[in-house]
């Protein structure tokens, strides 16, 4: 059965990483497009083979050949467009962060449940086949009980300490009300997350530092992370717009082992696997470098959970985990302070 997708909002992200996702993926027809700019819109579809371009959100939910909706606009629209999606029983697949606030996030798992459709949430790396693989790895047992899990993902450029002020329709990125948190609604959300569906453990302790400095510079360029697993992981996340040479790793070290993914954390499918411990060695490396392949994986398991009335690979309360974990990550920087982290239940 062939779903009809609807991008809302048409940024750079959708027009680079999704739109051709949606293109490429099987059972796949993006029949429309939004943005409040209509020749935006217009072009965007044009660009990508959209059957009509939208500039009014509640025109589109009234399309009956639209199935899914991919939200990706600014992140504090998140919340009301998939409230507004889901009233409109469309199901909806949302850009991270899926929500600035707890209360927000739990809103938009419960309108999607009143209405009866699938909330997922965007976190493409869920849909490495080495981090598949490397979760597959680590629940079997061959790296015994974790003791330490990194990621990071860091980005820059040469010669540049701290980046200009984004501009044009990437502005909303430095204001703190509309994107939430300057690294960490960017990458750092993806480093946790990873961590949390390697291990599936959940988040009950966070300490922050941030290079953030009040309202000379109120989003941090580069935020690290101390984190308590409910199993008894201790784990770290690095996210930063300041490093041009990064290595965007993730390690676990266990009593039987170690694992590393390396150079997978990026919006590209590429990097290594490697195992060592007592009962498995192994290397896989993930070649020639794909561009769209994980985003493609993440429409098409996001089609199965449609067609098959299953739970996303990325759930709404995965999503809600995510917020609960940047929320706290601000609190700590804010007040130095490590932070709990309370169950919320959705």
């Amino acid at each position: 059965m062939t779903l009809g997708w609807a991008i809302v909002s048409v940024g750079r992200h959708a027009d680079r990483r999704m739109a051709p996702a949606i293109r490429q993926a099987q059972d796949a027809d993006l029949v429309a497009v939004y943005s409040r700019d209509r020749a935006r819109a217009e072009e965007f579809a044009r660009r990508h083979g959209a059957r009509v371009a939208y500039d009014s959100l509640d025109d589109l939910l009234r399309d009956s050949r639209v199935d899914v909706v991919y939200i990706a606009s600014p992140n504090h629209l998140h919340a009301p467009y998939a409230e507004m999606a889901a009233t409109a029983e469309k199901h909806v697949l949302c850009e991270k962060p899926m929500a600035l606030t707890v209360e927000d996030a739990v809103k938009m798992v419960q309108a999607c449940r009143r209405h009866g459709v699938r909330l997922g949430v965007a976190f493409h790396l869920r849909h490495h086949p080495g981090h598949q693989e490397a979760r597959r790895i680590v629940q079997g047992g061959a790296l015994g009980t974790v003791a330490l899990a990194t990621a990071m993902w860091g980005v820059g450029q040469r010669g540049v300490v701290f980046p200009g002020p984004r501009t044009g329709r990437e502005e909303w990125w430095d204001h703190p009300e509309m994107a939430g948190a300057g690294a960490m609604a960017a990458y750092g959300v993806h480093c946790v997350d990873l961590l949390r569906f390697l291990l599936r453990e959940e988040v009950i302790e966070v300490a922050a530092v941030t290079d953030a400095h009040g309202s000379e510079r109120p989003l941090e360029y580069l935020g690290v992370m101390a984190l308590r697993f409910q199993g008894g992981t201790l784990g770290s996340a690095f996210c930063s717009r300041r490093i041009p040479d990064p290595r965007n790793d993730c390690h676990l070290y266990g009593s039987q082992g170690r694992l590393s993914v390396l150079d997978t954390l990026s919006m590209t499918l590429q990097g290594i696997l490697e195992v060592t411990s007592r009962i498995l060695t192994t290397s896989q490396t993930y070649q020639p470098p794909d561009d769209v392949g994980m985003y493609r994986r993440m429409v098409e398991a996001f089609e199965r959970v449609v067609q098959h009335e299953e739970e996303p690979d990325a759930s709404g309360v995965d999503g809600l985990r995510a917020v609960q974990v940047m929320v706290a990550y601000g609190e700590s920087a804010r007040t130095g302070r490590a932070v709990r982290i309370e169950p919320v239940e959705a």
